[in-house]
């Protein structure tokens, strides 16, 4: 047999391998530099972050007149039950504009946080104005299959003569029969999947009737004799707005505003 010199059949070995690789090469460079995808790729998105624990996440969200840092004990006390930093959620806004605006932005928060933990739904712990842009969120941007749980704390959410001190577009959402508070509590007070929750002091010096914050479909709670903004404070509220965002539930018994 015939058998080719050496070099000759080394160069011809070499020509076959570049054609060889050039016909399977998966990409070939662009002039731009971008390489092209084979069409038989099939790229799928990744999976979402897994939940950073067993524990819902938190968005906190203030009242008129305040900012994230009014959350800051009780943030400190879910911190000490073993929520990460990652699980919970203050935040400052603009509190002189509308309710809905805010609502807006909390739409925005849940979404943000869902996609960081993993979670599914997250809970919502509000005072006084606070409230009433969270309700808003629920009812009118889709937000009860996003929340688990809904927390009032001091909520004004049938209105307060307090908002007549005061001219904001914020403010005159606050007042008693307004157009804001018409529509957020016609028809069903509590709406969607959403679990909710309201505490209410006989004490409280801004919130006036004092009945305001009871919703109808909610487990409605009367504290000890605090006042407005110490129900953020105080640890036996805590406790009961903690075991209620872990284990939400309904009321025994409707809760109808008088």
């Amino acid at each position: 047999m015939r058998t080719l010199p050496r070099q000759p059949a080394l160069l011809l070995a070499s020509s076959a391998l570049l054609v060889f690789t050039a016909c399977n090469a998966p990409t070939a460079p662009l002039a731009d530099g971008v390489r092209s995808e084979p069409a038989y790729v099939k790229r799928t998105p990744p999976p979402p972050p897994p939940v950073l624990s067993g524990r819902t996440p938190i968005l906190f969200v203030h009242g008129f007149n305040s900012s994230a840092s009014t959350w800051n004990t009780m943030v400190s006390r879910f911190r000490t039950d073993g929520w990460t930093a990652a699980e919970l959620h203050a935040f400052s806004y603009d509190f002189s504009r509308s309710n809905a605006t805010t609502a807006s932005l909390i739409a925005k928060k849940v979404d943000s946080i869902r996609t960081a933990t993993g979670a599914p739904k997250v809970a919502i712990v509000t005072h006084s104005m606070g409230s009433l842009s969270a309700r808003y969120f629920l009812r009118t941007l889709g937000g009860s299959a996003k929340v688990s749980a809904t927390v009032s704390l001091a909520g004004v959410d049938h209105g307060t003569s307090s908002a007549y001190i005061c001219c904001q577009t914020s403010c005159v959402d606050m007042r008693a029969g307004s157009t804001f508070l018409t529509n957020l509590n016609a028809t069903d007070e509590t709406w969607g999947e959403t679990f909710y929750a309201t505490w209410r002091s006989p004490c409280d010096e801004v919130v006036n009737p004092r009945s305001s914050t009871i919703l109808a479909g909610a487990t409605n709670t009367e504290t000890a004799c605090l006042p407005h903004s110490q129900l953020k404070e105080d640890a036996t509220v805590f406790a009961q707005v903690r075991g209620f965002i872990t284990a939400p539930t309904g009321p025994t018994v409707l809760a109808l505003a008088p």
